[in-house]
Protein backbone atom coordinates (compact mmCIF):
# COMPACT_ATOMS: atom_id res chain seq x y z
CA UNK A 1 0.00 0.00 0.00
CA UNK A 2 1.98 2.79 -1.18
CA UNK A 3 1.93 6.28 0.46
CA UNK A 4 -0.16 8.66 0.02
CA UNK A 5 0.10 13.11 -1.46
CA UNK A 6 0.91 14.97 2.08
CA UNK A 7 -0.96 18.27 2.53
CA UNK A 8 1.01 21.13 1.69
CA UNK A 9 2.41 22.71 4.07
CA UNK A 10 2.67 26.69 5.41
CA UNK A 11 5.98 27.76 4.57
CA UNK A 12 6.44 30.69 6.84
CA UNK A 13 6.02 27.79 9.65
CA UNK A 14 9.32 27.66 11.32
CA UNK A 15 10.61 23.66 11.84
CA UNK A 16 13.94 24.12 12.89
CA UNK A 17 13.42 23.77 16.40
CA UNK A 18 11.77 20.19 15.43
CA UNK A 19 13.35 19.37 12.04
CA UNK A 20 17.29 17.78 12.54
CA UNK A 21 19.32 16.46 9.81
CA UNK A 22 21.31 13.05 10.74
CA UNK A 23 24.75 14.55 9.09
CA UNK A 24 24.60 17.58 11.03
CA UNK A 25 24.59 15.12 14.10
CA UNK A 26 28.18 14.56 15.39
CA UNK A 27 28.85 10.89 16.29
CA UNK A 28 28.21 10.20 18.92
CA UNK A 29 25.22 12.89 20.16
CA UNK A 30 23.39 12.74 23.57
CA UNK A 31 19.95 13.03 22.34
CA UNK A 32 19.01 14.89 24.95
CA UNK A 33 20.47 17.52 24.18
CA UNK A 34 17.67 18.44 21.03
CA UNK A 35 15.31 18.97 23.80
CA UNK A 36 14.45 21.83 26.48
CA UNK A 37 15.08 18.99 29.51
CA UNK A 38 16.19 15.83 30.12
CA UNK A 39 13.71 13.57 30.22
CA UNK A 40 12.54 10.05 30.11
CA UNK A 41 13.36 9.38 25.76
CA UNK A 42 11.28 7.02 23.28
CA UNK A 43 12.67 6.61 20.07
CA UNK A 44 10.34 5.70 16.92
CA UNK A 45 12.04 4.57 13.79
CA UNK A 46 9.75 4.92 10.52
CA UNK A 47 7.67 7.88 12.09
CA UNK A 48 5.43 8.39 8.52
CA UNK A 49 3.18 11.10 9.21
CA UNK A 50 4.02 11.63 12.79
CA UNK A 51 0.84 10.36 14.05
CA UNK A 52 2.49 8.58 17.51
CA UNK A 53 4.93 11.52 18.02
CA UNK A 54 1.73 13.76 18.22
CA UNK A 55 -0.24 11.14 20.22
CA UNK A 56 2.71 10.35 22.92
CA UNK A 57 4.25 13.61 23.51
CA UNK A 58 0.88 14.78 24.06
CA UNK A 59 -0.34 12.61 26.66
CA UNK A 60 3.00 11.87 27.83
CA UNK A 61 4.91 15.06 28.66
CA UNK A 62 7.10 13.79 31.30
CA UNK A 63 8.93 11.85 28.52
CA UNK A 64 10.84 13.07 25.32
CA UNK A 65 10.10 11.15 22.07
CA UNK A 66 12.35 11.31 18.96
CA UNK A 67 11.41 10.25 15.90
CA UNK A 68 12.95 9.61 12.22
CA UNK A 69 12.02 8.99 8.96
CA UNK A 70 14.26 8.48 5.75
CA UNK A 71 11.78 10.09 3.66
CA UNK A 72 12.61 13.67 3.93
CA UNK A 73 9.65 15.37 2.55
CA UNK A 74 7.90 13.08 5.19
CA UNK A 75 9.88 14.25 7.81
CA UNK A 76 9.52 18.00 7.57
CA UNK A 77 5.74 17.44 7.48
CA UNK A 78 6.34 15.63 10.67
CA UNK A 79 8.14 18.48 11.99
CA UNK A 80 5.72 20.97 10.40
CA UNK A 81 2.93 19.09 12.71
CA UNK A 82 4.71 19.14 15.65
CA UNK A 83 5.73 23.11 15.37
CA UNK A 84 2.18 23.80 14.83
CA UNK A 85 1.52 22.85 18.71
CA UNK A 86 4.96 23.84 19.88
CA UNK A 87 5.49 20.06 20.87
CA UNK A 88 8.77 20.93 22.97
CA UNK A 89 9.04 17.35 23.87
CA UNK A 90 9.23 15.53 20.19
CA UNK A 91 11.66 16.05 17.89
CA UNK A 92 11.90 14.49 14.53
CA UNK A 93 15.44 13.31 12.35
CA UNK A 94 15.68 13.17 8.65
CA UNK A 95 17.86 10.33 7.30
CA UNK A 96 18.82 6.92 7.31
CA UNK A 97 17.40 5.37 11.16
CA UNK A 98 19.64 2.18 10.89
CA UNK A 99 22.53 4.64 10.52
CA UNK A 100 21.59 6.26 13.40
CA UNK A 101 20.92 3.24 15.45
CA UNK A 102 24.40 2.43 14.52
CA UNK A 103 26.45 5.25 14.46
CA UNK A 104 25.10 8.47 16.69
CA UNK A 105 22.92 6.73 19.31
CA UNK A 106 24.93 6.11 22.58
CA UNK A 107 24.71 3.14 24.89
CA UNK A 108 21.68 2.95 27.22
CA UNK A 109 20.07 6.04 26.08
CA UNK A 110 16.58 4.83 25.48
CA UNK A 111 13.62 3.66 27.87
CA UNK A 112 11.13 2.24 24.87
CA UNK A 113 12.06 2.18 21.31
CA UNK A 114 9.16 1.79 18.81
CA UNK A 115 8.74 0.48 15.19
CA UNK A 116 5.81 0.53 13.51
CA UNK A 117 4.84 -1.17 10.74
CA UNK A 118 7.95 -0.90 8.86
CA UNK A 119 8.35 -1.99 4.77
CA UNK A 120 8.19 -5.48 4.23
CA UNK A 121 10.07 -5.60 1.08
CA UNK A 122 8.11 -8.14 -0.50
CA UNK A 123 10.73 -9.78 -3.05
CA UNK A 124 13.50 -12.02 -1.83
CA UNK A 125 16.24 -9.74 -3.45
CA UNK A 126 15.23 -6.61 -1.17
CA UNK A 127 14.38 -8.09 1.96
CA UNK A 128 17.96 -7.15 3.12
CA UNK A 129 16.53 -3.63 2.95
CA UNK A 130 14.46 -4.57 5.65
CA UNK A 131 14.35 -2.94 8.92
CA UNK A 132 14.26 -5.57 11.31
CA UNK A 133 17.90 -7.59 10.47
CA UNK A 134 20.73 -8.81 13.02
CA UNK A 135 22.50 -6.05 12.87
CA UNK A 136 20.05 -3.64 14.14
CA UNK A 137 18.28 -6.21 16.70
CA UNK A 138 22.09 -5.65 18.56
CA UNK A 139 22.03 -1.98 18.45
CA UNK A 140 18.53 -1.88 18.97
CA UNK A 141 19.31 -3.64 22.61
CA UNK A 142 22.57 -1.82 23.12
CA UNK A 143 20.25 1.77 22.90
CA UNK A 144 17.79 0.53 25.86
CA UNK A 145 18.42 1.02 29.15
CA UNK A 146 17.80 -1.96 31.25
CA UNK A 147 14.25 -3.19 31.41
CA UNK A 148 13.74 -0.60 28.16
CA UNK A 149 10.71 -1.89 25.83
CA UNK A 150 10.72 -2.63 22.33
CA UNK A 151 7.23 -2.68 20.65
CA UNK A 152 7.47 -3.99 17.29
CA UNK A 153 4.15 -4.00 14.93
CA UNK A 154 3.14 -5.02 11.33
CA UNK A 155 0.11 -6.20 9.38
CA UNK A 156 2.30 -8.84 7.48
CA UNK A 157 2.09 -11.94 9.45
CA UNK A 158 5.11 -13.75 7.94
CA UNK A 159 7.00 -11.08 8.63
CA UNK A 160 6.10 -10.74 12.16
CA UNK A 161 7.02 -14.60 12.89
CA UNK A 162 10.51 -13.91 11.17
CA UNK A 163 10.50 -10.93 13.21
CA UNK A 164 10.23 -12.46 16.88
CA UNK A 165 12.59 -15.35 15.51
CA UNK A 166 15.40 -13.01 14.41
CA UNK A 167 14.79 -11.82 18.03
CA UNK A 168 14.95 -14.32 19.62
CA UNK A 169 18.02 -15.78 17.84
CA UNK A 170 20.04 -12.68 18.07
CA UNK A 171 18.96 -10.80 21.07
CA UNK A 172 18.46 -11.28 24.99
CA UNK A 173 15.39 -9.63 25.34
CA UNK A 174 12.61 -10.95 26.84
CA UNK A 175 9.46 -11.91 25.19
CA UNK A 176 7.32 -11.59 23.21
CA UNK A 177 4.99 -10.62 25.49
CA UNK A 178 1.33 -10.41 23.65
CA UNK A 179 -0.03 -7.03 23.16
CA UNK A 180 -4.34 -6.24 23.32
CA UNK A 181 -5.89 -4.52 20.50
CA UNK A 182 -7.52 -1.91 22.37
CA UNK A 183 -10.90 -0.20 20.88
CA UNK A 184 -10.92 2.95 19.53
CA UNK A 185 -12.62 5.76 21.27
CA UNK A 186 -12.12 8.15 18.88
CA UNK A 187 -11.43 8.10 14.86
CA UNK A 188 -7.95 9.29 15.89
CA UNK A 189 -7.56 7.08 18.93
CA UNK A 190 -4.90 4.54 16.95
CA UNK A 191 -1.08 3.97 17.40
CA UNK A 192 -0.10 5.25 14.10
CA UNK A 193 -2.48 5.93 10.96
CA UNK A 194 -1.35 3.19 9.22
CA UNK A 195 -2.92 1.46 11.79
CA UNK A 196 -6.09 3.23 11.45
CA UNK A 197 -6.09 2.45 7.74
CA UNK A 198 -5.43 -1.62 8.93
CA UNK A 199 -8.40 -1.71 11.54
CA UNK A 200 -10.89 0.13 9.18
CA UNK A 201 -10.55 -1.95 6.66
CA UNK A 202 -10.65 -5.15 8.59
CA UNK A 203 -7.10 -6.41 8.48
CA UNK A 204 -5.20 -8.09 11.14
CA UNK A 205 -2.05 -6.21 13.14
CA UNK A 206 0.00 -8.41 14.65
CA UNK A 207 1.44 -7.00 17.93
CA UNK A 208 4.71 -7.80 20.04
CA UNK A 209 6.61 -6.21 23.55
CA UNK A 210 10.15 -7.11 24.51
CA UNK A 211 11.85 -5.97 27.78
CA UNK A 212 15.38 -6.00 27.95
CA UNK A 213 16.58 -7.79 31.11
Amino acid sequence: MGRRTLPKIDPHVDVSRHLVALESLSEPFDPQCLFPKPQPLELEIGSGKGHFLLAQSSQCGQSNFLGNEIAGKYARFVAYRLALQDRANARIISGDGLRLFKTYLPNECANAVHIYFPDPWWKARHQRRRVMQPEFIADIERVLKSSGLLHFWTDVETYYHESLQLLADNSRMRGPFPVEEMAATHDLDYRTHFERRMRINGHDVFRAQFSKP
